[in-house]
């Protein structure tokens, strides 16, 4: 699942190659007649600035992907170590999406006034994708059920965070 905030509204671990969630970062409530074993809350922020002249405006970027622990939680008598591994794949799987933000944003030719919008505009179809791939993602593993195809998804994603 995706959510979109703030990182400042929330507390946030940052997207980190070498560092995997444990159960322990899952610490929002379970809902009452929660259906899912786990929900893994994360997503992208940005922020820009822009420098030059108006002929020749140059566009800096900061983009980070985080996850957002009291917006995820996981149901003890459900879960194991392969949930937590899909659910970590949704995390990854937000990284490969701010990697293509930030590629789409430094293909992007700027002109003068229109940064802001052109950005947002990116961001909102980035976000799009990024849940399309994410609800593939749960259909093609039948929520982590699939064996095989979550290892291949696994597969799928650790080479194209390694592409990106």
């Amino acid at each position: 699942m995706i959510q979109l905030a703030s990182p400042q509204d929330f507390e946030t671990v940052s997207w980190k190659a070498e560092e995997r969630l444990s159960w322990d970062d899952f610490r929002g409530d379970v809902p009452q007649n929660a259906r899912a074993a786990a929900i893994t809350a994360s997503g992208i922020t940005y922020s820009f600035s822009t420098s030059g002249t108006k002929d020749n405006i140059q566009v800096d970027f900061k983009i980070d992907t985080f996850f957002y622990p009291a917006k995820s939680w996981y149901q003890p008598a459900l879960c194991d170590s392969v949930i937590l591994s899909h659910e970590q794949l949704h995390f990854d799987i937000s990284e490969l999406f701010a990697r293509k933000f930030k590629k789409r944003l430094e293909n992007e030719k700027f002109t003068y006034g229109t940064v802001k919008a052109r950005v947002k505009l990116i961001y909102r179809e980035i976000n799009e994708e990024l849940a399309n791939f994410q609800q593939l993602y749960d259909k093609e593993t039948n929520f982590s059920r699939d064996g095989a195809k979550q290892e291949e998804w696994i597969v799928k994603i650790a080479n194209a965070l390694q592409e990106e």
